[in-house]
């Protein structure tokens, strides 16, 4: 008999980050289709839209996508799945149009912004900031087939910063949390015998319904042991910028705190900022989490909350 278990309600569409791409990878979301097919959830959609470009411009790309979407299922809303900035941009269209949106998801999503972006403002770390920033332009650029995303994405990593983000969440708030860690309480990092991949959670505190749509986060969190693949060549560049974060816990762009919203389903799977997409073919660390269970296991909260 074939698994039903997340057969959600409405549609799914799974919004990329920074110059999300589908050309020589097949899939930014590698693999993330099947699973969620796997247990029911068979009408999931990937737009491509800008890939570098603040929230709002991206948002409105994401909203008529939508709209087509909507008007070729006969659906009313869909459940929107954020990775990175698609997250954010997933905020915009969920604040502005509450009616198409039954929920949004991100995905280790820089809601107060990334230490890694505010380097580039800061004069005395403006070089080692661009060489990290090229390092990763340079990475998508490669494996998009597309060198001119190149520059774009520092450009687009510059306006992920604390302060930009701080801006925009005073702009479109729904969701976001506040205060100390944003309100989430602290949990034990684990230990030799407990780790941390095991742990499951989930912060219910009124904040995660606004305008009838409901919000959800999960995230990683980089470990050098754990979670590097001598064959991703992006483990390098995270390395870098996990030491960017003044030994804060982050998944090697964005702090721990920085992915909170609404309902936090988890913050410290041993994932990095591109294994949390199941990125370069689901290369990872022998001991680091299993990435695509955590989508299946998203379908079927969705699907039990009637969404």
């Amino acid at each position: 008999m074939a698994d039903s278990s997340g057969a959600v309600k409405y549609p799914i569409v799974l919004v990329h980050g920074l110059s999300g791409f589908d050309s020589v990878l097949g899939d930014y979301f590698y693999g993330v289709k099947g699973e969620l097919s796997g247990v029911g959830a068979t009408q999931v959609y990937t737009p491509q839209i800008t890939g570098w470009d603040s929230d709002e411009a991206r948002g409105e790309e994401l909203l008529a996508y939508i709209q087509d979407v909507l008007a070729a299922t006969g659906a009313e809303k869909v459940n929107l799945m954020g990775h990175s900035q698609g997250g954010t941009t997933s905020r915009y269209v969920a604040a502005v149009r509450p009616d198409l949106v039954a929920s949004v998801t991100s995905i280790g999503s820089p809601h107060y912004g990334s230490k890694v972006g505010n380097l580039f403002n800061e004069t005395v770390l403006e070089g080692p900031a661009i060489a990290i920033g090229n390092a990763i332009g340079s990475m998508i650029a490669l494996v998009s087939g597309d060198p001119s995303q190149e520059s774009n994405a520092i450009g687009a990593i510059k306006a992920l910063n604390e302060e930009g983000a701080s801006a925009y969440t005073a702009k479109y708030p729904q969701g976001v949390r506040s205060g100390s860690c944003k309100d989430t309480p602290s949990y034990n990092a684990g230990s030799w015998w407990w780790p941390n991949w095991v742990k499951d959670y989930s912060v219910n505190d009124g904040q995660h319904q606004v305008n009838g749509v409901r919000y959800y986060s999960w995230s990683g969190t980089y470990n050098a042991i754990f979670d590097s693949n001598v064959l991703d060549p992006l483990d390098g560049v995270l390395a870098l910028a996990n030491a960017l974060h003044s030994g804060q816990a982050n998944d090697g762009l964005v702090e721990r705190c920085s992915s909170h919203m609404g309902d936090v389903i988890r913050d410290d799977y041993t994932l990095n900022h591109g294994d949390e997409i199941n990125g370069f073919f689901g290369l990872r660390g022998l001991w680091s989490s299993a990435p695509l269970p955590i989508y299946s296991s998203q379908a079927r909260r969705l699907k039990s909350a009637g969404l």
